[in-house]
């Protein structure tokens, strides 16, 4: 089965936190990664794949990316 989930490029991510205010599932946080706040994907398995996060983000940082083998709480990729 495919899936998409978002996947964060953390050289382009800016913590600004706009990813996590969009998410229904709540699925992302804010991190302290390589000393800078970054956006980060907590429960890929609790993510709809509704890619609200990365339409909102302002930096292009998120991008959604289809995956297999994902648990079947999530949403399967339309029309894969």
């Amino acid at each position: 089965m495919l899936v998409a989930l978002p996947r964060i490029d953390p050289a382009r991510c800016t913590g600004c936190g706009w990813c996590i205010a969009v998410c229904p599932p709540h699925v992302l946080s804010l991190q302290v990664v390589d000393w800078k706040k970054r956006s980060v994907l907590d429960d890929p398995g609790g993510c709809t794949g509704c890619a609200k996060c990365a339409v909102r983000c302002p930096f292009g940082a998120i991008r959604m990316a289809k995956t297999t083998g994902a648990p079947a709480s999530v949403r399967p990729v339309q029309g894969a």
